[in-house]
């Protein structure tokens, strides 16, 4: 290691004080999805205050539905700007974009949580807030990389692009207008929580909706119903058996051990309107992760056809077969070569910032790398924070990740970008 990168690692341990806070002042912004102006305009003010280029933007609707990865929005972009940073190197140097958003998902009751959701409280190693994992440390850890590489004074050959981006937690709108504004990079990191894994793959997500049909009668001729809560449980005890021959058949090398990508349940089952009114039908909600070698049409055809076959062994459901959709969300997965050279870069740059071996698998669930690779960008997931505390109660982060990821980020650019001594 050089002299240089071996100062620039002393002076983010040194520091590291600076990059938690930075990232509590992001917590403390209550970021939730529709609500990222304010979170936006301190960002943009610490990145000019870096010296760098700032674009400054409400996506487009017009323009983002030209894109086939054009999602139907819920909250319109009016107030609400995507941020992006840009570092121009000398040249000569391979450019690199880091992604992530700003916008958080509601944290719920406020009691349910032992801290402030919005307090970015540290406790035994832990910061604690609605974020915290997903995704504000991958933003403090992508900003506070690039901020003590400049601070240093080192001269990069290769650009830097940093987006902020709005509305990942509804779709990916956000870094599609990105994109579609002429943002691009020989390769870009996605700095979702990846556990401090290299990520070059990520699963898909897709919401389905279920209708399941009784009969209706009188609440004095009750023998007479048939109850469409007996009948969604059958269907419900059918998703659970799909899922367990799903993570028994379908395989892939970056996903050992495949449970968490091929995640297939129930989140919504509801029935009935008043207490005394034997209710007529049932509905199902739920989510089902595919694989990256998977097709979303594929997987989704598997699961209606699988729900029908189960249906017709059933009395009733033969001749009252439910209802399949798939509606809402849907998150195609994506992925590149795991040898591919920026995979490789982050692996050196781990393990000479850490001094162990990268761990190389792929990410649980949907982010905005498959924008960026459906772009021809190859992309990977890497970042602090956990998976298992996304949209969690009592959201937290390891202090130590965050300083972690900074270090093995702010070689991975030295790397990949090249520099001047």
């Amino acid at each position: 290691m050089h002299g240089i990168e071996l100062n620039l690692l002393q002076e983010i341990e040194k520091e590291r004080n600076k990059i938690i806070e930075f990232l509590r002042k992001l917590i403390r912004f209550p970021s939730v999805t529709g609500q990222e102006k304010d979170i936006q305009e301190y960002i943009s003010s610490e990145l000019e205050s870096m010296g760098l280029k700032i674009d400054m933007f409400e996506p487009d609707v017009d323009k983002l539905k030209k894109s086939p990865y054009y999602e139907k929005i819920k909250i319109g972009y009016e107030g609400r700007p995507n941020v992006v940073g840009i570092y121009k190197g000398s040249g000569g140097g391979k450019s690199l974009l880091f992604n992530g958003h700003v916008d958080v998902c509601d944290p719920g009751p406020r009691e349910a949580w032992k801290h402030d959701p919005f307090g970015g409280v540290i406790e035994n190693g832990k910061l604690y807030g609605r974020g915290a994992s997903d995704m504000k440390s991958g933003l403090a850890a992508m900003t506070m990389a690039l901020k003590f590489i400049l601070d240093q004074g080192i001269e990069l050959k290769g650009d830097v692009i940093l987006e902020y981006v709005v509305d990942e937690e509804n779709t990916s709108n956000g870094t599609l207008a990105c994109v579609l504004k002429g943002y691009r990079a020989d390769a870009a990191i996605n700095c979702e929580a990846s556990d401090l894994e290299i990520q070059p793959a990520v699963s898909g997500s897709m919401w389905f909706e279920i209708l399941v049909r009784g009969r209706s009668a009188s609440m004095s001729r009750i023998w007479e119903h048939v109850s469409p809560i007996e009948q969604g449980y059958k269907i419900f005890q059918a998703i659970k058996e799909l899922y367990e021959i799903r993570v028994k058949e379908k395989k892939h090398p970056l996903y050992p051990d495949p449970r968490g990508a091929l995640g297939l349940f129930v989140g919504v089952f509801q029935s009935g309107t008043f207490p005394s009114n034997p209710p007529e039908i049932c509905i199902i909600k739920g989510r089902m992760g595919i694989l990256p070698n998977e097709k979303v049409e594929d997987a989704q055809r598997e699961f209606i056809e699988f729900i029908k076959e189960r249906a017709k062994l059933d009395p009733w459901l033969r001749y009252n077969p439910p209802e399949v959709k798939f509606k809402g969300y849907c998150g195609a997965p994506a992925e590149i070569d795991p040898n591919h050279p920026i995979v490789q870069t982050f692996k050196e740059a781990f393990k000479e910032s850490l001094g162990r071996e990268a761990v190389v698998k792929g990410h649980e669930g949907a982010s905005d790398m498959r924008i960026l690779v459906w772009e021809g960008i190859p992309t990977i997931v890497f970042g602090p924070g956990t998976i298992t505390q996304m949209h969690a109660i009592n959201e937290w982060v390891n202090v130590n990740d965050v300083i972690e990821a900074t270090k093995v980020i702010a070689l991975g650019i030295l790397k990949w970008c090249g520099y001047k001594a």
